[in-house]
């Protein structure tokens, strides 16, 4: 799976969360259940690693979303913020 994963690296900013998520899973399966060669563990991590910041991309980009959603159109008008009141 080394030269997938090498492969996959190439598209990470093209995945999507689920797909990111999925993979990630399969990654940390790999590495807990051991037996691969410190060479091979080291890819994985890696692999893993910017598996990680694919989904925290993805959630914090839908964070923001909801965070606007939230605000609504008249908290957006005022500037967003409640601070001035204190």
């Amino acid at each position: 799976m080394t030269d997938d994963a090498t492969t996959a690296a190439g598209a990470t900013g093209t995945l999507g969360y689920e797909q990111a998520r999925d993979e990630l899973i399969e990654v940390v399966r790999r590495l807990e259940a051991g037996g691969t060669t410190l060479e091979e563990s080291l890819a994985l991590w890696e692999r893993g690693e910017e598996l990680a910041k694919v989904c925290r991309h993805w959630l914090e980009g839908a964070r923001a979303r909801l965070d606007a959603a939230l605000a609504g159109p008249g908290d957006q008008e005022s500037g967003g913020t409640t601070a001035d009141n204190g």
